[in-house]
C-alpha cells in the first residue's frame, strides 16, 4: 500500500513511520526540514514542504492509497491557543477529496470529543482547565480536527491516545468506544502498531476508539 504520513518526525510519528516500513508499505512523508529525517529506506520518499501549504500537501498525496495523520505541536506546545492541527487537517481533507483518496487514520487525544465523558469530573473541570492548560488547548484543537474529519466523506478512523510512554511494547492494545477498560497510558510501540493496523482493518471505520494497555 502507498501511504502518506503527516507528522512523521514527531515523537509518535517516528514510531508510526518505522512500523509502516516494517510492514513493507511504500511511504511518503512531508517534512519542513529534510535534514530532520535520519532514517533511510528503499520504500521511503521524503518531500520537503509545509503541511499548511495545500500545494505541498497535494504533491505528497499524489497516487497514494491512504493517509496517517500524527501531527502535533511538539510535546506540551507553548500553552497558547493553537489551530495548527485542525488547520492542517482541513487542508489534508480537502486535498484528499480532490484526489479521491478515502482512507484517513488520524491521531487524537483521550479527552477529545465524546471521550471527555470517560475522564473523572474532577480532572475535566478542575485539573485540566486550572493546572493543565497546555493540554486543554491541545484538546481544543483536536476537537476542531475531529469535527472536520467526522463531517467529511472520507473513510476515517480517529485513534484517541492517552499518555504515550517509551516503555517496551506489551504486544497488546485495548481499544474501547465506551471507555470501559481504558487505562492511563499506552506504549509507543503498541500505539504505532494499532495505528498502522488501521490501514487494512476496517473494524473502526467511521469510529473513534480510545486505546491503552
Amino acid at each position: 500500500m502507498r501511504v502518506v504520513i503527516f507528522g512523521a518526525t514527531g515523537f509518535s510519528g517516528k514510531a508510526i513511520l518505522e512500523e509502516v516500513l516494517a510492514q513493507s508499505h511504500q511511504v511518503t512523508i512531508l517534512v519542513r526540514n529534510r535534514a530532520a529525517v535520519s532514517l533511510s529506506h528503499r520504500n521511503l520518499t521524503v518531500m520537503e514542504g509545509n503541511v499548511l501549504d495545500s500545494t505541498a500537501v497535494a504533491a505528497a498525496l499524489d497516487h497514494c492509497d491512504a493517509v496517517i495523520q500524527s501531527l502535533g505541536v511538539g510535546g506540551k506546545g507553548t500553552g497558547k491557543p493553537t489551530t495548527f492541527v485542525s488547520d492542517a487537517t482541513s487542508i489534508i481533507i480537502e486535498e484528499m477529496g480532490k484526489q479521491q483518496i478515502s482512507r484517513l487514520i488520524a491521531m487524537s487525544n483521550v479527552g477529545a470529543g465524546d471521550s471527555a465523558a470517560f475522564q473523572p469530573w474532577f480532572f475535566s473541570k478542575i485539573i485540566l482547565p486550572g493546572f493543565m492548560r497546555w493540554l486543554k488547548v491541545i484538546i481544543d484543537d483536536k476537537n476542531r480536527m475531529e469535527a472536520d474529519i467526522m463531517g467529511s466523506s472520507l473513510d476515517w478512523t480517529i485513534v484517541r491516545c492517552p499518555n504515550i510512554t517509551e516503555k517496551p511494547a506489551k504486544g497488546r492494545c485495548n481499544a474501547t468506544l465506551d471507555g470501559k477498560g481504558l487505562r492511563l497510558s499506552v506504549t509507543l510501540g503498541d500505539m504505532a502498531r494499532f495505528m498502522v493496523g488501521q490501514l487494512t482493518d476496517r473494524s473502526y471505520s467511521g469510529k473513534a476508539p480510545c486505546i491503552s494497555n
